[in-house]
């Protein structure tokens, strides 16, 4: 779980600036565009407007913000909109390591079928909030390798959820989810500091969890049912 700063994201975006190197978002880099599924990111949008919150209280986007995010429920699912910090745990990689990400942890809290780690800069997924008084996610119907539709500037990504964070914070996903997006999937300096909508579909599996091809043919299914649900 990457624990940013706001500080520490301003200090390095500023030592960049600088420099004269902006990150591979800035300069001109095109990541793999997201629109996955046939359901589209403004039909998506329409069912999330309005909020039925179902957390006893309000999550954090980083640990100077306040908190502001509520857990929201509908039929089939719940839903945050919130900032995505880069999650890079896991496997270790070239691009997710302890020089890249200085947070950098090697292990998720579910793991592919081979019970090794899940690989952040391959695999899109989102990191959930630990269980507290705040939220269960495991008593919402939320489970580990499940269905998320990540969706950010009219793109959507099928994610699973993959790891599990601090309890009072909210608003992160893999390195892959990142870049996907469009987003700078750097885990020091990257992240979107807002725009950011999840949508957690309930009592779904992808199996097996590392399969990206099974999340995107799952949710499309599901998007479908909550689109006609609600």
């Amino acid at each position: 779980m990457r624990m940013r700063t706001l500080t520490l994201a301003a200090a390095s975006g500023a030592a960049l600036l600088a420099a004269g190197v902006l990150p591979a978002s800035a300069s001109g880099a095109t990541p793999k565009s997201a629109q996955e599924g046939s359901v589209s990111a403004a039909d998506l949008l329409s069912k999330v407007t309005s909020c039925s919150q179902i957390s006893n209280g309000k999550y954090r986007t980083d640990d100077e913000t306040s908190a502001t995010i509520p857990v929201c429920g509908k039929n089939g699912a719940v839903f945050w909109k919130a900032d995505m910090d880069i999650d890079c745990d896991g496997q270790r990689t070239s691009n997710c390591n302890e020089n890249a990400d200085p947070w950098y942890q090697d292990d998720t809290a579910f793991h592919q079928s081979n019970g090794q780690p899940l690989k952040a800069d391959s695999l899109p997924y989102v990191v959930v909030p630990s269980s507290s008084s705040i939220w269960n996610y495991s008593g919402a119907g939320i489970k580990g390798g499940g269905v998320v539709a990540v969706i950010y500037n009219n793109k959507v990504e099928y994610a699973v959820v993959g790891d599990t964070g601090p309890t009072n914070i909210i608003g992160e996903a893999s390195y892959a989810t990142a870049g996907a997006l469009g987003i700078d999937p750097d885990p020091a300096t990257g992240g979107a500091e807002s725009g950011v909508t999840y949508i957690l579909f309930k009592n779904s599996t992808v199996s097996p969890i590392e399969s990206h091809s099974a999340a995107v043919s799952l949710g499309d299914q599901l998007a479908k049912q909550f689109l006609a649900s609600n």
